[in-house]
This record gives structure tokens, sequence and C-alpha cells, in this order.
């Protein structure tokens, strides 16, 4: 069947670059915006706009596809992307959705059944079960989704029903279901993904594996393809073990399956049913543009033979947000300047002048360099980033330069614990240690006493100066009040949550710097707040 126009049920970057794609293809392009978002660079990037009440509505994007006439659907990542009842809304109007079948998004998304199907197809998966069964530390998950929503690790029994309940509201907010798990915490194993593409006639390719390791608040910075720690052996044994799992649940359309990854023993994480934020270091290793394959294969194409995955070079991607560099909490503002880089590939979401909103992603681009070597791609990467420039807000870009600099990461000698090991912008070390704790497949080990993670309430508010006995709390980012866990005249102790914001759909606690007596709370639920606000006021 042929596609003429294509909706993307979507915004931003990813929105921007599914219409390239489309117009490689002859395809016509329709974009939708939410009322506070009309101004923005998708909106401005397609043949037609029509504007809907929410990203979240599904009756939203049919409405906008029927009145344009287009003839299918791509949800593009986040928001609807892996939604079965999105899916088979837009097919029932009669619409082609550029994705998975329903049944498979519903298979593949539940991480509970995508569990129970991998073990019957030999896949190896992480235990799951009661915290009092597998002990701590433990990993509390989402059901239903992914990017780091809904996940907390828990390390003591104390604060397992806190953050229960913080992983339930977090699920509830991302994905509209507030199913939760636990699983066993595994510390500091590699995060590993293989790029699948698969057919509606049965045919299932891999295409080679990315590193995605280094991550902050469970969410990715770093991506490169092929990983330094993954040999042919090892690829071929982790691409058959995805390709079972998709083929066991009828999967079609472009689809990534994680594992974690400690020594040579991998562990499924889960099937993202949708194109990944950092597929473009597959599309420069491979030569394969996966966007357009996904559009193919909904039109009803085979998919070409190819039996491994023949990777050119090496590839790697950052992502440049509009955050604080060492809390990475979000920030807002207006793009004074913007200059990205040339030489290097860059899928933009922002152009210069465009405002930055606290209601959706702030990535204003991925930068992606390819290169004959990984030597030789990080040092384009480096080039690149020393060349860009921004200006009007607060961005990641020193944490960017920092990181591509960092002897860890030009060694390839990096886990999902990085940011805890070397905290953002710290001096990096003259020789890297080695040890145990430098192997994260020793998996017999006990855990290392865990080190804090960059400490978001220090880096927003702290006692006024030496002698001072009173304190102002702020928020750290603009956000939405969505708990208040104190009230004037409470006693607190030392790091106990005040509030909670909460700013693009992730939840951030603002705690007590230090044993206190509450003398004001300026802020009730529901309240939507500027960062600086003031929060909470304490005394000694």
């Amino acid at each position: 069947m042929a596609i003429d126009k294509v909706l993307v049920a979507n915004r931003g970057e990813i929105a921007a670059r599914v219409f390239r794609a489309c117009r490689q293809l002859g395809i016509g392009t329709v974009a939708v915006a939410a009322p506070d978002d009309r101004g923005s660079l998708h909106a401005r990037s397609a043949d037609e706009t029509v504007e809907i009440a929410s990203y979240l509505h599904s009756e939203e994007h049919i409405r906008a596809a029927n009145e344009t006439g287009a003839d299918a659907v791509h949800p593009g990542y986040g928001f609807l992307a892996e939604s079965p009842d999105f899916a088979a809304a837009v097919e029932a109007a009669g619409l082609v959705f550029v994705g998975p079948t329903p049944e498979a998004l519903a298979l593949g998304g539940d991480k509970l059944e995508a569990k129970r199907i991998a073990q019957e197809r030999n896949v190896p998966v992480v235990p799951t079960g009661e915290p009092d069964e597998l002990g701590y530390p433990l990993m509390i998950k989402a059901a239903a989704g992914g990017g780091g929503r809904g996940m907390r690790i828990v390390r003591d029994s104390a604060e397992l029903d806190e953050s229960l309940a913080a992983a339930r509201r977090e699920a509830k907010a991302a994905f509209g279901d507030d199913r939760v798990f636990c699983e066993r915490y595994v510390e500091r194993p590699r995060h590993v993904e293989i790029q699948l593409l698969a057919d509606a006639h049965g045919s299932v390719v891999a295409l080679g594996e990315r590193e995605c390791s280094i991550q902050r608040r469970h969410q990715k910075v770093l991506e490169e393809s092929p990983s330094p720690a993954v040999e042919p052996t090892l690829r071929s044994a982790m691409s058959e073990a995805a390709v079972r799992f998709a083929e066991a649940i009828g999967y079609r359309s472009a689809g990534t399956v994680e594992f974690m990854l400690a020594g040579r023993d991998f562990y499924l994480l889960e099937l993202n049913g949708r194109i990944q934020v950092e597929h473009p270091v597959t599309e420069l290793v491979t030569g394969v543009d996966l966007v357009v394959e996904q559009l193919r294969i909904a039109a009803g194409e085979r998919l070409a033979a190819r039996d491994t995955a023949v990777l050119d070079g090496h590839a790697v991607e950052v992502r440049l947000y509009v955050e604080d560099p060492r809390s990475f909490l979000p920030q807002t503002g207006r793009l004074d300047r913007l200059r990205l880089p040339r030489g290097i590939r860059v899928d933009a979401g922002f152009e210069e002048g465009d405002e930055v909103g606290v209601a959706y992603d702030p990535l204003i681009a991925k930068l992606i360099a390819h290169g004959p070597t990984r030597d030789e791609a990080l040092a384009r990467l480096r080039d690149a980033l020393a060349e860009t420039e921004v200006a009007g807000v607060t961005t990641n870009l020193p944490f960017l330069r920092w990181l591509v600099a960092h002897p860890a990461v030009l060694e390839g000698r990096t886990t999902t614990a990085f940011l805890t090991d070397y905290p953002p912008l710290s001096e990096p070390p003259l020789r890297l240690p080695s040890g145990p704790w430098d192997s994260p497949w020793r998996l017999n080990l006990p855990s290392p006493p865990p080190q804090p993670r960059p400490d978001v309430d220090a880096a927003a508010h702290a006692r006024a100066g030496a002698g001072v006995e009173q304190s102002s709390l702020t928020a750290p980012m603009p956000g939405t009040v969505i708990r208040v866990l104190a009230k004037p005249g409470d006693r607190v102790t030392h790091r106990q949550p005040l509030l909670v914001l909460e700013a693009m759909k992730m939840e951030t606690p603002v705690v007590s710097p230090y044993d206190a007596v509450v003398k004001a709370v300026h802020v009730k639920e529901g309240d939507r707040i500027a960062g600086g606000a003031l929060l909470v006021e304490l005394e000694e």
C-alpha cells in the first residue's frame, strides 16, 4: 500500500526527523501542536500544522489526521509512542500506524509479561519478586514504561514505602498506568541495546549494538556504536537473543531490545517498541535510515536480506539539554544565541530565538560524530562541542565538554555508575583506578558503599552563610508542587523530604539541608512555580 501523507503524533526533534525522512520518500507531512507549543520548530517544519488539545489525547491525533487527509500516523518516541491503545485506535480509524502492532506493543511494553516471554525463549532476565525475597539494594520499575520514569533504587527498607509511592505517581503521570514491580539491583553494569528491524512478513534482523551506559536520572546522555565492551561473539549472542524475543511477540517496525551487560553475561531490561533517541549512531555505522525503513515496513514492503550487521567505523552521540550541568535539573528561557556545529550530524529541536519551557523535553539538539575509529569519532565530537555556542539559557554544554574528554570515557571504561564515581565537572583522575569495582561483572561481591549522586538540593539552596540560623529553600527548577510534606512548626531532620516537585514527569524531592524547625511554607500542592521561587523557610 502506498503512504501519501504522514501525521507525526509528536513534537521536537523527532518530529522534525520524521519529516525529513518523509520528504526523502516524497511523502506529505502533518504536524500537530498543543496550544502552548504552536511556535515550536516542528510546527514550522511540516507541510501542514493542526492545533490539538494535548499530545496525550489519541482522539486529537486521529481528528487531525482525518482533517488533513493523512493516511498514516508516526508516533515518534515518548507520549503515546508505545501505547497499544493508541496503535489500535489509529488502525480502527482506517489509518496506518508506523510502528508495531497493538498486540506486540502490549506484550513487549508490559515488563512483567516481557520477562515471562523472555524466559520461555531462553533470554536471560534479572530476578523479580517481593522486596523481602530480593533483599537490598533493589530496583523499582514501572511495568508500563521506560525512559527512567517510575524507577527508584532502594537501598534500605526504610526507603521502600515512599519510593514505591513516588514510583507509582511518576508512572501514572508518564504512562497512565501506576503498576510497578521490584527486581534485583545489579551494581555497575553496562547498558547495551540491540537495534532491530522487523517486517510484517516475519523477517527480523539485528543491526548491531549501542553502548548507552552513561546516564543521569536513569536517562542517557552519551551513546555510541559499536560498544567498546562487545566483541563479535558476544554481539552475535546478544543479537540472537534480541531476535528470538522479537519473533516471540510478533514484532514489526524498528525496535530496540535493551540489556544489562556484566562481563559476558547479559540480562533483558526491556523492549522499546519505537524509534530511539539514540538511533542516529546506528544509522551512521550501518548506513541504514531507520525512519525510512519504518515507513517502508508500514507500507507493507519486505526487509532487504541482511544476515549480519556490517558496522563501518564508530559513531558517538551526546544530547544538548537546557538543564543545570551539575544537578541535571531542567531549566527554561529563550535561546538568545544558538550556534550548532557543522561537519557532524545535528538533529535539532529548537532554533535561535525559540523559548524552552518546562512542559516539554528541553532537548535542544543531538550532536552525532562519525569516524573510522572510536578515537577519531570522539575527537570530532570534542571539536564540535568546542564550536557550539548557546546563550540566554543554562545548558549542559560544560558537562558534555567535560564528559567527552574524561579518561574513563576515552578508554571505554564506563558503567551506569559513571556519574556516581565521577561527579559532573569534577577534576578527572590522573590515573584511572583498577580493582574489583572497575569490573562490573563481579556480581558475587558485596555492593560498595554508595556514593551520593549530584546533590540536587545543594545546587539550589543551602545555609545563607556562616552563623546564620535561618535558611530559605528555593526551587531548584521550574515545575509543579505535587506534595507538601511539612508544615510550620514541624521539627525536621537532615535530608528529610519537605515537598516534592515535578518537571518533565520526573519527581524531585526538596529536602532539609540540616536538622531544623519549619518556620514557613510558601507553596501549596498544585502550585506551578519558577526556578528560584521561595518554597520553605527553616530555623534552627
